[in-house]
């Protein structure tokens, strides 16, 4: 892959936390490779620093790149490119925290790239147009250089936005993400994904032995499908995940069009003939009450414009971190869009089921979300499990209806999980017959939704006891670790 530029690699180079370790150096351990997506696991980021530096060892983060939805799918409608928005978080949440300085640089970074613009369009506009031109408060104990920096990549985006204006289709600043818009300007700027991810990686100051990989380094837009027990069939990650709010763009003409038809008069970066599902705002989006799918998920898989599925080949760096990793961690998120995307990438079946990595936990999610019903069907922890089976087992070609269980244990060797209402059922002995290892922790209710989520003492405790720090003979005087049993 090519190397950033050199002006780039000057912005560490002070910084001995950024150095690249000797091979004599404190990170000679192998790694721990995190598979997750954006904002579930990032509640999780400093459990996972915990257990990297009690293990003195590389951590990498592999994030999918195929999120539609949100301030993302107007930065892919206008620009095409990967879906970046996943990525941007977790590098931001990955910024050192300087506890002892609100009004530190570090704060005034993390403050502006998770800056988003105003809901209503017109003000949005009009607060984007302050940020560009340093007019805006935000700017506030951010160092000249690193100002400057970030401006000219925001004025080149903003450039790029003006040539690509058009009658049918203009810019929505509608709720867009300052940092998502950074990060489009320097790839943009540079011609290259990765190199945007180093120069915010830069800016951030995350240390050199936390990596943020997307699961593709490209610089094409990538969508992904799925397929559905009753033979259904749902294109593009928001609409597999979220219902959607129509935007001012649908109301450009009248319903009653064809609509491939009306969307090939929107000129925009989408190819001619695609997908409608593909090319739609989705800006405003619901989280909450979500409709059920029909039935369950059978499969995911990679589409072009057109809608014909394809075989996509996995960042050759995330193929790098599995060969000399320690662990692989499946974190908490949407299993079918934060997870399964990465694992169904060529390359990514072989390296998961390679014997060097001892240890392959996932983290079971403390509800069941639209991904992992209906209702009537509700996933089991055994039924996760088997997702990822058959996700690693379609990256090397193989389609079988089910994933064979004998190989359960190739891609998962431990489950991590919670107890109580709304948690997925866990039948620790079914899992245990399959050489699987299931470990509850403990959790605590929230007192606004009532929904039980990981305490971080707890998972931390748990993770060091599968990954070999810690006897799990020792009772916890808080019993926060009950290895063995569901």
């Amino acid at each position: 892959m090519a190397s950033a530029p050199d002006f780039f690699l000057a912005l560490n180079s002070s910084s001995s936390s950024t150095s690249t370790p000797t091979t004599n150096g404190p990170l000679r351990a192998k790694g721990i490779v995190v598979f997750s997506g954006g904002s579930a696991a990032n509640n999780l980021v400093d459990v996972f620093n915990t257990v990297r530096e009690d293990k003195t060892c590389p951590l990498s983060y592999v994030i999918p790149i195929s999120d539609n939805g949100g301030s993302s799918s107007e930065l892919i409608r206008v620009f095409g490119g990967p879906g970046i928005g996943d990525v941007r978080s977790r590098l931001v949440r990955l910024i050192p925290d300087d506890p002892d300085n609100d009004e530190s640089e570090k704060a005034a970074i993390k403050a502006f790239f998770n800056h988003r613009l105003p809901k209503e369009h017109v003000s949005a506009k009009q607060e984007w147009l302050q940020i560009v031109e340093a007019q805006h408060p935000i700017w506030t104990n951010i160092s000249t250089a690193k100002k400057e920096l970030i401006r000219s990549m925001l004025n080149h985006v903003a450039f790029e936005i003006i040539k690509r204006l058009r009658p049918s289709s203009t810019f929505d600043f509608s709720g867009a993400s300052i940092g998502n818009l950074f990060l489009t300007g320097a790839r943009l700027f540079t011609g290259s994904f990765e190199s945007a991810i180093y120069l915010l990686s830069s800016i951030c100051s995350v240390p050199s032995h936390t990596s943020v990989l997307p699961a593709i380094n490209t610089n094409f837009s990538h969508h992904i499908s799925v397929g559905l027990a009753d033979g259904t069939t749902i294109s593009g990650q928001n609409s597999i995940s979220h219902p959607s709010q129509s935007t001012a763009l649908d109301a450009l003409f009248p319903p009653t069009r064809d609509e491939v038809e009306e969307h090939d008069l929107i000129e925009d970066a989408n190819l001619p003939g695609s997908l409608p599902t593909l090319r739609k705002q989705y800006i405003a989006f619901s989280k909450a009450a979500e409709e059920e799918l029909p039935a369950r998920i059978e499969r995911l898989w990679y589409i072009n414009p057109y809608g014909q599925e394809i075989r996509l080949a996995a960042n050759p760096a995330v193929l790098g971190a599995l060969s000399s990793a320690q662990a692989v961690i499946y974190s908490i998120g949407s299993l079918y869009t934060s997870i399964v995307p990465s694992l169904v990438l060529k390359g990514i079946g072989a390296a998961l089921s390679q014997p060097s990595i001892r240890v392959k936990i996932l983290i079971l999610n403390s509800t069941l979300d639209r991904e992992t019903g209906p209702s009537s069907a509700p996933y089991t922890a055994l039924d996760f499990v088997a997702a990822i089976a058959k996700a690693a087992l379609n990256s090397q070609n193989a389609f079988p209806p089910e994933a064979p269980r004998d190989r359960y244990r190739d891609f998962v060797t431990h489950v991590i999980h919670l107890a109580g209402p709304g948690t997925p059922a866990v039948d620790a002995g079914a899992l245990r017959a399959l050489g699987i290892e299931a470990i509850r922790v403990y959790g605590r209710r929230d007192a606004d939704d009532g929904v039980v989520r990981y305490d971080e003492r707890a998972l931390v405790q748990a993770l060091e006891v599968t990954l070999g720090k810690r006897d799990p003979r020792v009772v916890s005087r808080r019993n926060t670790v009950d290895a063995g049993r569901g």
